[in-house]
């Protein structure tokens, strides 16, 4: 990225920039470094952008963290003469499936086909999976048996869009019927059955592909550690790990990771921690994987020590500088609200009324973290493990009101109905309905009741309480998404990277 200022610093001092053999070639090279704000300071460098440039800029914003933000720009451009090609709507599309909205892609869609070029490849296979993502499988279906042509990413689109409807049946009968697969072919389905709940047969899979003499990368790796852990295969998973060592020439950041929380999962953080300890750089996501394996699958004592050995290295005056995945320029490291959660739960595991006020202290004044509900939970059930019924009853019935009950606050507290730690259900139930009781309109205490009951697995009480609040009018009870509740770490912390991988290698 340094390199490529000089160079661009050196073209504007030399007069070159403006020729667009320059001004292009550095737009271009800017999109490798996934930098929107810097791709889209270029463009606004050039005087007389052409249409290769504006399509540069929607593909930045298509693989950035502001889809939206391409299709604006599409139609910002249109208005200043923009005259589109085949290779302007592949990244729109694209970008209309990140939103997941299926009014834009439909609209974009509408553009394709009024400039001709609905009926080229690439435009299709993004229809193909922007119908998908929008859960529209009967029209991603008609777009791909429509298209004249298929390759290799048509047939991966098609078998990915019956993952994600839940199809399992009919995306491996795609999937068999394909003539040639890559690796991410096998990917998609290994993370189909991962995410259907079939871990059994991913590993199946996967042992076939082994057998084959195909190689897989990180997310196939990852996704099979996963699967491991999920299952609590430890002798597999073992495996695994010796056949990772074997093909792959280096073990990446994410798959260290994924090893760690599969080892923590088989209840053997012991071995886990080897793997940490083998790092040679660690970001806050594998100090997170570590911390929970220990707090929440392993010695809760061991994970109180890893967490006070990280933050020792932490100086106050950067507790709140902005950083990439916890890590600091100088190396510094953040613990965040994930982190806490940990901490929290092996003080609430061990009954450490005293530690557990003080981590709860520094979160909230030393790293100006705000409490969710995983964190009061870990302090309702640290009081409650020690007798203190009262302070949990008012700890929990002081939650502020506005209090975000996010879909990833939801995920957290579900940790805490995964392997050794439990918390008092009963006591939880009791408090909530009490604050129900008190409050029958308030949305907090009505979605606090459901964490209740997912954390301890009781879904037809959760099923009871959905029907209550339709009942009653509740206004809102924010998302309880906690069915997977063994997968939470790995959700938040591994996941999201490869999914994402496989997203971006569907469509380029």
């Amino acid at each position: 990225m340094t390199h490529l200022v000089q160079i661009q610093a050196q073209l504007f001092t030399s007069g070159l920039f403006q020729n667009p053999s320059f001004s292009g070639r550095i737009l271009k090279l800017s999109l490798d470094f996934c930098h929107v704000n810097y791709t889209v300071s270029i463009f606004q460098c050039i005087r007389d952008p052409d249409t290769f440039c504006v399509n540069a800029v929607i593909k930045a914003y298509s693989c950035s963290s502001l889809p939206h933000q391409a299709v604006e720009f599409y139609f910002e451009m249109l208005q200043n003469g923009l005259f589109p090609n085949g290779y302007t709507y592949s990244p729109l599309i694209s970008a209309c499936a990140k939103t997941e909205c299926l009014g834009l892609g439909q609209k974009c869609h509408g553009q394709a086909v009024k400039n001709g070029v609905d009926s080229v490849l690439p435009v299709q296979n993004s229809l193909v999976n922007m119908y998908a993502c929008c859960g529209v499988i009967e029209v991603a279906t008609k777009v791909f048996v429509e298209m004249p042509v298929r390759d290799l990413v048509s047939w991966n689109s098609i078998v990915n869009a019956f993952v994600k409807f839940g199809d399992l049946h009919v995306a491996h009968c795609l999937f068999d019927a394909m003539l040639y697969k890559n690796v991410v072919s096998w990917n998609v389905m290994l993370v189909g059955y991962l995410n259907g709940g079939n871990p059994g047969s991913g590993l199946k899979l996967f042992r076939k592909m082994a057998c084959m003499g195909i190689r897989g990368n990180d997310t196939t790796m990852v996704t099979v550690l996963t699967a491991c852990g999920r299952s609590a295969r430890w002798r597999e998973g073992r495996s695994v790990h010796g056949f990772i060592i074997r093909t792959l020439v280096n073990l990446s950041l994410i798959i260290d990771t994924a090893l760690i929380d599969m080892y923590s999962k088989c209840k053997r953080a012991d071995v886990g921690r080897i793997v940490f300890d083998r790092m040679p750089i660690k970001n806050l996501v594998c100090w997170n994987a570590m911390i929970l394996g220990h707090c929440i699958h392993g010695n809760p004592e061991d994970g109180l020590s890893l967490y006070s050995k990280m933050v020792s290295k932490t100086r106050p005056e950067v507790r709140k500088v902005d950083f990439d995945e916890g890590v600091e320029p100088d190396g510094q490291l953040l613990p965040d609200e994930i982190t806490f959660v940990g901490v929290l739960c092996a003080s609430a595991r061990q009954g450490l009324l005293t530690e557990g006020r003080n981590y709860f202290g520094q979160m909230t004044d030393v790293f100006d973290i705000k409490p969710n509900f995983a964190h009061y939970w870990c302090m309702a059930n640290l009081f409650a493990s020690v007798g203190l019924m009262q302070e949990a009853v008012e700890l929990l019935g002081n939650m502020p009101v506005d209090m975000e009950m996010s879909s990833e606050s939801s995920l957290l507290a579900g940790l805490l109905g995964s392997c050794r730690f439990k918390g008092d259900v009963m006591l939880g139930e009791r408090i909530a309905k009490a604050l129900i009781e008190e409050n029958p309109g308030n949305e907090l205490s009505h979605a606090f009741l459901l964490n209740i009951y997912a954390v301890a697995g009781c879904w037809e009480d959760v099923a009871r309480m959905k029907d209550l609040i339709k009942e009653r009018g509740v206004r809102r009870v924010p998302g309880c998404s906690l069915a997977d509740l063994k997968e939470i770490v790995h959700n938040l912390k591994v996941g999201e990277q490869w999914k994402q991988e496989i997203k971006e290698q569907l469509v380029n």
